[in-house]
């Protein structure tokens, strides 16, 4: 878990398909060998890092509020580490659900 956050601190991931199959948008470490889900302190870092990051342009995007509790508790039933992200790009920490 994080120091960062607390489970019910609002973060902000960018979510795939928002209006017909909501889902956070993940993403694969390949020097690591893991799936993990960027967030982001304030949706206006997502928005600028949201053309960093690998998208299937077939679905729309965009970034919203989630509580931190929840999104670590999907991310642990789907495989996925958390990987906090600032305006910038760079990773910030990494987070074990």
């Amino acid at each position: 878990m994080s120091t960062t956050f607390k489970d019910d601190d609002w973060i902000w991931a960018v979510i795939q398909d928002p209006e017909k199959n909501p889902q956070y948008l993940g993403q694969r470490d390949d020097q690591k060998g893991v799936f993990y889900i960027p967030i982001f302190k304030e949706k206006d870092q997502a928005l600028q890092c949201m053309n960093l990051l690998k998208k299937d342009e077939a679905f729309k995007y965009e970034p919203q509020a989630v509580f931190y509790g929840e999104l670590i508790n999907d991310a642990q039933k789907n495989g996925f580490l958390v990987v906090l992200i600032d305006g910038e790009g760079k990773i910030q920490e990494w987070i074990q659900p």
